[in-house]
């Protein structure tokens, strides 16, 4: 039993950092979206509105990031309703995109900073602190068909259930009520 646990455990681990490095990926996309929209923003178009420009470049890679997370890093958990899975989806990154946002509009605004490349920085740590945020969330709320649903993780909680083997009840034969009246043992 111990050798079967341990194989399932490797399993999920192995699993979860395939789904780590996919995120990973894709994050490592949307991250170029993100700020490279958000960079040109905060340098041109939008130049005195840094933060609006943190939340269009993170907008956009939202688009972008539910899209390859839905159709490859947990492509095998999509939920059968797409709406609700969109909506959570933006639900989430809304908070991811508040948590980078907050991260540029906190250096401005809190701190006084007006340099552009740090204000740019201070919303590239805002991502990191998100990001370890979204994979969470979309692991568990977003893209969260069971593990059961998949035919290799199938059995794992049986693994983890105790079983009581309980043994039928040993029936003892009816005793004859004794003559001097009920027994007193």
């Amino acid at each position: 039993m111990l050798s079967a646990l341990a194989d399932r455990i490797r399993g999920l681990a192995s699993l979860f950092w395939r789904e780590v490095a996919k995120f990973g990926a894709v994050g490592g996309v949307a991250f170029v979206i993100d700020n490279g929209l958000t960079y040109y923003l905060m340098h041109g178009p939008m130049s005195d509105s840094e933060a609006k420009a943190r939340f269009v470049g993170a907008s956009v890679a939202t688009i972008f990031s539910w899209i390859a997370n839905r159709l490859w890093t947990f492509r095998h958990r999509r939920q059968d309703n797409v709406l609700r899975e969109f909506l959570m989806f933006i639900l989430i990154n809304g908070i991811g995109i508040g948590i980078s946002t907050g991260f540029t509009a906190l250096a401005k605004y809190g701190l006084g900073i007006t340099d552009k490349n740090m204000l740019f920085f201070a919303g590239v740590f805002g991502i990191l602190v998100a990001t370890v945020v979204r994979f969470f969330a979309y692991r568990f709320l977003v893209f969260n068909k069971e593990l059961d649903q998949e035919p290799e993780f199938s059995h794992d909680h049986e693994l983890l259930e105790i079983h009581h083997h309980q043994k039928e009840p040993v029936s003892t034969p009816e005793r004859e009520p004794s003559p001097d009246g009920p027994s007193q043992s």
